[in-house]
């Protein structure tokens, strides 16, 4: 096991797939990316960490999560076309970490079997640290197969870099907590509560940081929130379909994506394997189901927007690939530009 399949050669632009080990995946993947066309090719893999489910990038460091019941993050360094780990992998004192993210100099993962934050400090070369604080989530929710305990499925930072914010499936809710720089500390400071058996999995922030976007996964709805980062305050407005009317079949909807100029957002949607297109008014306060396409697989997990924004990357799960779209400048709708093979693909993430 290890490193394996080398191309020589790269671009100053760079792609990176995260894929599950346990279903077949290589593991960590690295590709080119031809900005103009959208299109990836493969330069290496690394299978040198189990279900690197979810990845970030900082610089030459590529963070990944290893999605096991252990429960732990691990750095590739990805100057060269094969990413190369480096040292061994941080346990993150929960388990099943399903999504990691960067701030104030910690790595921060969302633990969904054990329903907790953790906040790891970055050493100077960019790997992560033993765990600082653990922020355990609390609650259940109606849909007592998904909903028996907290699941914490993401974290990030907000736009003003002030607050962190946890997506729970498990209870129905968003957290807002403080990340103490110096100590690593979280600190609870509050929870907005969606409603009942909707199974928040990930959360967008609209370009102008005063709106953000709660994506269901239970019921295949976004839930669109205004954002006060003074009072870290997240309040909920509305809420949107991202299944037409009359769509049959269960469908479980996964990643939320933004577009840079605030004017349309796309969602993955498992089961009905597609790529939702919803507008939004000038504002951000509002926004409406407009299309709807084929994902180019089965099973999107994870939607990515190229650096550009003029492409758009659904990592299918299923049918192991990525596919690539170019983006309708004028209606936000996606076109099928072509795929590149990644056997359990489950993220796509850019640096």
């Amino acid at each position: 096991m290890g490193d394996t399949g080398t191309v020589q050669g790269r671009s100053a632009a760079r792609a990176y797939i995260g894929s599950f080990t346990s279903a077949g995946g290589r593991g960590v993947l690295a590709a080119d990316l031809d900005e103009e066309t959208g299109a990836l090719t493969v330069t290496g893999a690394s299978d040198a960490v189990a279900d690197p489910s979810f990845l970030a990038v900082a610089g030459s460091v590529l963070h990944a999560v290893s999605e096991t019941a252990a429960g732990a993050v691990a750095a590739f360094d990805v100057a060269g076309p094969v990413p190369r780990p480096l040292g061994e992998p941080v346990p993150v004192a929960g388990s099943g970490p399903t999504h990691l993210a960067l701030a104030a100099g910690h790595l921060l993962t969302a633990n969904y079997t054990s329903g907790s934050v953790t906040a790891l400090p970055l050493a100077e070369d960019g790997t992560a640290r033993p765990a600082a604080s653990v922020l355990r989530h609390e609650g259940s929710g109606p849909v007592t197969e998904r909903q028996a305990g907290p699941h914490a499925h993401q974290v990030l930072p907000d736009p003003s870099g002030r607050w962190v914010v946890s997506v729970d499936l498990g209870t129905d809710s968003v957290r807002v907590c403080a990340l103490d720089p110096e100590t690593g500390a979280l600190a609870p400071h509050g929870e907005t509560v969606l409603r009942p058996g909707t199974g928040p999995r990930h959360l967008a922030f609209h370009p102008s940081g005063t709106h953000a976007y709660v994506l269901n996964e239970l019921e295949p709805t976004l839930t669109v929130c205004r954002w006060d980062a003074d009072a870290g305050l997240l309040e909920t407005l509305g809420e949107t379909s991202v299944v037409p009317e009359g769509a049959v079949g269960p469908s479980y909807p996964s990643e939320v994506v933004v577009a840079p100029d605030g004017r349309f957002l796309w969602v993955a949607v498992r089961g009905d394997d597609t790529v939702a297109v919803l507008a939004l008014d000038p504002e951000g306060s509002k926004a409406s189901l407009v299309a709807t396409v084929p994902c180019g697989g089965t099973w999107p997990r994870d939607l990515t927007l190229a650096p550009s924004g003029r492409h758009l990357y659904a990592a299918n799960e299923r049918s192991g690939d990525v596919t690539w779209f170019t983006l309708d400048p004028e209606t936000g709708i996606p076109a099928r530009a072509g795929s590149v093979e990644a056997p359990a693909a489950s993220c796509v993430v850019f640096g």
